[in-house]
């Protein structure tokens, strides 16, 4: 049986593609205080405002490609089960051919009715006030804003749990309720944390392993490890 891997990621992987991180500013995000664009309150004060925001990151997202670090764990779909968790609203690992991705935060490409979360549409246009779900409330962007509930978070826990080998790629580990997962590993699960800056130590968990890289330079790095796991 081949080795279960698990895949947690954050915006430095896709940092690579020249998508931002609002944490890279100071908590601004494209100028943007992140409560006035990524909160309910937000979006009820001020829904122009938010949409068009939302508008600039959607253009923003079909401009750029995958980059080596959402390649290199395609590759790892050839030896091992591969399940990415990832805290990106990007579609960079779906285009890069990752099969099985669970988005914890939402998907930038897909709006949902403002009164049914379940009632989502693919949606690559511009999202404007006066756009309707069937139920005749607004769109709104199909995004887990600050302050919202994570629906899928009991299925990434389900999943961290059949972890064979843990991967954390690109997060600050400080986003909850996704930083906690590292938490659900069984014991004497292997564990590598790829980031420049890493915001963990190697003491704090046990087999852990920090490769201070980026994602690209850092998943190469990690492969060569990897393959005396390989079945």
């Amino acid at each position: 049986m081949r080795k279960k891997i698990v895949v947690l990621t954050g915006a430095g992987i896709s940092a690579e593609s020249g998508l931002k991180t609002f944490r890279d500013a100071d908590g601004l995000w494209e100028g943007h205080d992140v409560m006035e664009v990524a909160t309910p309150e937000g979006f009820s004060e001020n829904p122009e405002l938010v949409l068009e925001f939302y508008n600039q990151r959607r253009k923003q997202l079909l401009e750029v490609t995958p980059n080596k670090g959402h390649t290199n764990l395609v590759k790892l779909e050839n030896d091992f089960n591969v399940e990415i968790i990832t805290q990106n609203v990007d579609n960079l690992h779906e285009i890069a051919g990752s099969s099985n991705i669970t988005h914890l935060h939402g998907e930038l490409l897909k709006v949902r009715s403002s009164l049914n979360e379940d009632l989502v549409l693919d949606w690559k246009k511009d999202l404007v006030v006066g756009d309707f779900a069937k139920d005749k409330s607004q769109l709104r962007p199909h995004i887990v804003w600050f302050g919202e509930m994570v629906p899928l978070l009991d299925k990434a826990i389900a999943i961290t749990k059949t972890a064979d080998i843990l991967i954390v790629i690109g997060t600050s580990m400080q986003v909850y309720p996704a930083a906690s997962l590292i938490q659900y590993v069984k014991a004497n699960t292997p564990i590598y944390f790829i980031d420049p800056k890493p915001s963990i130590s190697e003491d704090q968990f046990d087999n852990l392993t920090i490769i201070k890289d980026v994602a690209s330079s850092g998943t190469d790095k990690l492969l060569q490890v990897l393959y005396k796991y390989t079945i």
